[in-house]
C-alpha cells in the first residue's frame, strides 16, 4: 500500500504531512458578504490552511418541495427562499476568493449543482469539497471529475457500498481524492464521531483520509490529529451567539485556534522519531543527574568489612553503580568513610 498524497495549491495532503485543516463557514454569513470577508479573517489568524463556503444557487439546485432541516429561519418562509438569500454574485464570490488569497488561505466552496460548479470553476478553485448529502448527484459529480481537480469527499451519509461506488468513479477519471469520514448529524454526539473509520477509508482505498466534524467541540478535532488524520474540516463561528443553524456545531476562533497549534505541534512531533539508544547517550548529564551510585549508610572506619546493612544506593549517579552494590559486600575499607559523600574504588582495600 502506497498511501498516496494529493495536492492543494501547493500543499500536500497525506501521510508524512501536516494535518490540511479546512475551517468551514456553511451559511454562518447568514448572507452578509461583509461577514463572510471578517470570517476569512478570522480563518487566517487562526492558523487554518483554508476557509470552505457552501456555493447554493436555489434555481439550481431547490424546489418548494424543500423543507428546513431545522426550523430556525424568522424571515425565510421556504427552504428556497433561505438559499436564495444566501447567494452571492460571481464577482463577489471571486472577492472572497481574492481575499483568502491576499490572507494566505486556500479557498474552496462545497458546489451543490452543476451550476455551482461552473461558477465556482471560473474564479479559479483549486478543489472541490463534496457534501455528505451528493453521494447520488451523478451530474454533479461527473462534472467535478470533468475539471480534473482533487476532490475531497465526505461521507456522512454513505454506506461502504455507496462510498466505494464514488471511489470507483473518480479513479475511474484520475481525480486525485481524499474521503472524510463524517456523521451527518448537527451537533453530533462523541459516541457518534467515528474516529475508527477514518483508518478504514484510509486502508480500504488507498487515500487521504480525515475527518469532517460536526460536534462544536474540540476533542474529535484533537483526537483525529493523535490519529494521523491526514486532514480535518471544522465549522468555525466568530461567536457562540451568532444566527444560523451552523453555529451549535461550530467552534470558536480560539478553539480552531487550538486544534491549529495541536496540528503543528503534532507534526514536528511526527517528523522527528526518536532513537531511543540515541536519546540515552544524549541524556548523560541528566542520567548522572537522576540516577544513583554506591554509599554507606553511617560513618564507617577503615578495615571495616562491609554488610549489606552498611550500603545503600543515593544521588548522584556519578559514582560506583548502585547496581554493583552486591559486588562490594564482603569487601574491606581502605580508608574511613562518611554516608554524606558517595563511596569510591579508592576506599575500598584492593581497589
Amino acid at each position: 500500500m502506497t498511501h498516496p498524497t494529493i495536492e492543494i495549491a501547493g500543499k500536500t495532503i497525506g501521510i508524512g504531512q501536516p494535518a490540511f485543516l479546512i475551517a468551514e463557514v456553511a451559511q454562518t454569513h447568514d448572507g452578509s458578504l461583509g461577514l463572510a470577508h471578517a470570517f476569512i479573517d478570522a480563518a487566517a489568524d487562526t492558523g487554518a490552511d483554508a476557509i470552505k463556503f457552501q456555493t447554493h444557487i436555489a434555481d439550481a439546485e431547490s424546489t418548494l418541495d424543500e423543507e428546513f432541516r431545522v426550523a430556525f429561519s424568522k424571515q425565510d418562509k421556504t427552504r428556497y427562499d433561505y438559499w436564495k438569500r444566501m447567494e452571492f454574485t460571481p464577482e463577489q464570490w471571486s472577492g472572497l476568493a481574492e481575499h483568502a488569497s491576499a490572507r494566505g488561505v486556500v479557498f474552496l466552496s462545497s458546489a451543490f449543482s452543476v451550476a455551482a460548479i461552473n461558477l465556482l470553476e471560473a474564479i479559479g478553485i483549486p478543489a472541490w469539497k463534496v457534501g455528505s448529502g451528493e453521494f447520488r448527484s451523478d451530474d454533479l459529480l461527473a462534472r467535478l471529475c470533468e475539471t480534473g481537480f482533487p476532490v475531497i469527499f465526505s461521507t456522512g451519509m454513505s454506506t461502504w457500498q455507496e462510498i466505494e461506488t464514488a471511489v470507483a468513479a473518480f479513479q475511474e477519471q484520475k481525480s486525485p481524492l481524499a474521503l472524510l469520514q463524517c456523521t451527518s448529524r448537527y451537533p453530533t454526539p462523541l459516541e457518534e464521531v467515528g474516529l475508527n473509520v477514518i483508518d478504514d477509508l484510509r486502508n480500504r482505498f488507498d487515500v487521504p483520509a480525515g475527518l469532517s466534524d460536526h460536534s462544536g467541540s474540540i476533542y474529535p478535532s484533537l483526537a483525529a490529529l493523535a490519529r494521523g488524520a491526514n486532514l480535518i474540516e471544522v465549522h468555525l463561528t466568530l461567536d457562540r451567539r451568532l444566527f444560523g443553524p451552523d453555529v451549535p456545531v461550530s467552534l470558536t476562533p480560539d478553539e480552531m485556534r487550538t486544534v491549529c497549534e495541536a496540528r503543528d505541534a503534532f507534526a514536528v512531533m511526527d517528523a522527528n522519531p526518536v532513537d531511543k539508544e540515541t536519546m540515552a547517550k544524549n541524556l548523560s548529564t541528566m542520567r548522572d543527574l537522576f540516577t544513583k551510585s554506591l554509599a554507606v549508610t553511617r560513618p564507617l572506619a577503615a578495615g571495616t568489612r562491609l554488610t549489606p546493612d552498611m550500603l545503600t544506593s543515593k544521588k548522584p549517579g556519578t559514582g560506583i553503580p548502585a547496581g554493583d552494590l552486591g559486588g562490594f559486600v564482603g569487601r574491606t575499607l581502605a580508608r574511613d568513610v562518611s554516608p554524606d559523600r558517595l563511596l569510591s574504588l579508592e576506599d575500598i582495600d584492593g581497589g
